[in-house]
């Protein structure tokens, strides 16, 4: 029953209410107060019922039931394990459905993040057949007409029947025997690019076209179909797995079309054929007829059977670990809300530079579609205004510059770019009268990389910071300070030059530099490394290289050096826990204890020398465009994979926390595998 105030008054005798009426009601406000704290104890009564139940308990009540069913934390890492809640409130269905391939599917699913595929290959065991249980599709030899199989031959969709392999699952070495459960996985997102214009092969083609804004080839992804509960094994249209030309031939009605993998605007799906377009001598070989439109879905390359007007609008999707770089993915809490007026392209401003004009006072100019511009514009910014130049949230244009993009303001101006992809040319902050730029932010943009500068600021006393980026080589001013966090710098070589000061031969040192969570690959200099931590420097000296270090602070007795990989003989500030360093000084420890003293100078050699043979880190692919780019290698070693501060990996993938998943994994299946199976997980990208 509920009381208030007014219904307790109530209850009292008539001639007591008069009595406190005329006492100016210190009765009433008593009991006012006594109601508030019976609401309070009405209120804990009624929670006490609900804490009973996980869906509606008191967060501090999710672990105490979680122990009461034996529950075991996890790092919360992805959002199905961030709060135990929903995965305490999963374990009684779980364990009723322990060990089955569905359920450790979504289980696989959830506290990892990726997508999964299970596989149970004690079932495409081959055998002997008995007569009294017959089995005619457990054949050793595959069917060599029957193309999916073939196409699918020793990938998570097998179907085909194996000879029994002896070795440990749980090592990754083999697969197919009697205890064996696979768990494999898609590290890699489809990411979107909508209504982008296709580029011709060459200039003036009117046949010839490339899915990539940037004119390269790529392989295409399918938009995988996700289910929120698992009701059946996943199937190659349910992960984001490259596109073959077979499949996209046999299945196109599930792959091409609005809202699917592919689409070109305008042209029906009657009108498509999947084709191996390979170069073949200066053209391309197997193009259709007239009125067909050939799709090579593993170069990403299209042929139009009719010469066209215009380069087609194509919808596709591509391959990427994070997001990171210009991406159609969510960016809203990145975009400079307090900035106004908002200036749009391509309407109602058709050009670029209009929109820049119009906002020369302070402003943003948001870009809202994906389209291609062959532009060089320039950023002026008045005095103590800023401008912010964005692509709209979940959209990514293309800038395709024919020089450099100048940026200049005012004293105490500030620029941001957002969500960008910029080719052709490099981002310029020059030293011309009257620039006193004072902040340049770079957000989730894409400098394409291809071994000459990106980015080349010439003023001192200015602040840059990069975020979430992939860019070329940098030049900076030794007065300016840079800060680096979650991207990708790339001199497309490790003995090139990544970051260095602003003279021609780039061998002077760059402005002050602090970098966390990124990966460089080249050459560094700089006045001073204020803080490094959790990052990959990938360089090395040419033969005959006038750089006396690859990896070079003018200031070593400032700043730090942390949990990053630092490749030998750089000189830098004191470091902590910075590999290979780190590995070396624990087995020269260990040898030391074994020996009970100090050990020669030629066994320290020695183990240094083993320690450097292969502690290093290892990339799957280095090609800026690859789906792969700046992945670290399954082989990669494990004090790079686990050697951030948080045993994370190293490098620009650091937050997505993949050491943190493969680690919920194994807990998770040693606790829902059946007696008797063994189970491994497999990276599929």
């Amino acid at each position: 029953m509920s009381f208030d105030a007014q219904k307790l008054y109530e209850l009292l005798p008539a001639i007591y209410r008069m009595r406190d009426a005329e006492e100016g009601e210190p009765l009433r406000a008593l009991l006012a107060v006594i109601a508030e704290q019976i609401g309070v104890l009405e209120e804990d009564l009624e929670q006490f019922y609900d804490d009973q139940f996980i869906e509606t308990c008191n967060e501090w009540v999710v672990p105490y039931i979680g122990d009461l069913i034996g529950y075991r934390s996890l790092h919360g890492v992805v959002p199905k394990v961030a709060s135990p809640r929903a995965e305490v409130a999963h374990t009684i269905a779980f364990r009723r459905r322990k060990g089955t391939a569905t359920m450790l599917e979504q289980l696989a699913r959830d506290v990892t993040g990726w997508p999964a595929r299970v596989v149970e290959y004690f079932q495409l065991l081959g055998w002997t057949q008995n007569m009294n249980h017959v089995r005619p599709e457990a054949k050793y030899a595959p069917h060599v007409r029957d193309w999916e199989k073939l196409e699918r031959l020793n990938r998570p969709f097998d179907s085909n029947c194996h000879t029994v392999d002896v070795r440990r699952i749980s090592a990754r070495a083999g697969r197919y025997n009697i205890p064996n459960i696979g768990i494999h996985l898609w590290r890699l997102g489809a990411y979107r690019l909508r209504r982008s214009p296709a580029v011709p092969a060459a200039p003036g083609d009117t046949q010839r076209f490339l899915f990539d804004p940037l004119g390269r080839d790529s392989q295409l992804f399918t938009r995988p179909e996700r289910e929120n509960e698992i009701t059946h094994l996943a199937e190659p249209i349910n992960v984001p797995d490259p596109i073959s030309r077979r499949v996209l031939a046999q299945y196109l009605p599930k792959y091409y079309g609005e809202a699917k993998s592919i689409a070109i605007e305008g042209v029906d799906i009657a009108a498509i054929n999947s084709c191996d377009l390979s170069d073949a001598a200066a053209a391309w070989a197997h193009t259709p007829p007239p009125g067909r439109i050939a799709v090579d879905p593993v170069l990403g390359r299209i042929f139009c059977g009719d010469a066209q007007a215009a380069p087609p609008l194509v919808t596709f999707h591509y391959g990427f670990s994070a997001d990171m770089g210009g991406g159609e993915y969510d960016r809203a809490a990145t975009l400079d809300a307090g900035a106004v007026p908002i200036e749009s392209v391509p309407a109602p401003h058709p050009a670029i530079q209009d929109a820049l004009n119009a906002v020369a006072g302070g402003g943003v100019v948001e870009i809202t579609d994906s389209g291609r511009y062959p532009v060089t514009p320039a950023v002026a910014v008045h005095a103590g205004a800023r401008i912010e130049l964005r692509a709209a949230n979940e959209h990514r244009p293309a800038f395709v510059l024919s020089g450099a993009l100048d940026i200049s303001g005012g004293a105490q101006a500030e620029v941001t770019l957002n969500g960008l992809l910029i080719a052709g040319g490099a981002l310029r902050v020059a030293s011309a009268a009257g620039n006193q730029l004072r902040r340049l932010r770079l957000r989730h943009c894409t400098l394409a990389p291809t071994g000459e500068p990106s980015l080349i600021v010439q003023v001192p006393d200015i602040v840059i910071e990069i975020d979430h980026c992939i860019l070329g080589p940098v030049q900076i001013a030794a007065g300016a300070q840079v800060k680096i966090t979650n991207s990708i710098v790339d001199a497309t070589s490790e003995s090139a030059v990544a970051f260095s000061g602003i003279d021609a031969a780039r061998a002077s040192a760059g402005g002050a530099l602090s970098i966390e969570n990124s990966t460089v690959i080249g050459k560094l200099r700089t006045v001073e490394l204020v803080l490094a931590s959790n990052a990959i420097f990938l360089a090395a000296l040419a033969p005959a290289d006038s750089w006396t270090a690859p990896l070079r602070s003018e200031k070593k007795q400032s700043g730090c050096v942390r949990f990053s990989y630092v490749p030998p003989g750089s000189l830098t500030p004191r470091r902590f826990r910075c590999q290979p360093d780190l590995e070396i000084a624990s087995r020269i420890d260990a040898a030391e204890k074994a020996a009970n003293g100090p050990i020669a100078q030629a066994q320290v050699n020695a183990i240094r020398a083993d320690v450097l043979s292969w502690l290093a880190p290892s990339f799957s692919s280095l090609r800026h465009g690859a789906p792969d780019y700046a992945q670290l290698h399954e082989s990669c070693p494990v004090q790079i994979r686990t050697g951030a501060s948080d045993e994370a990996e190293m490098g620009a993938f650091h937050d997505l926390y993949q050491p943190q998943r493969e680690t919920n994994l194994r807990i998770r299946l040693e606790e829902y595998l059946r007696l008797g199976l063994e189970a491994g997980s497999f990276y599929e990208t």
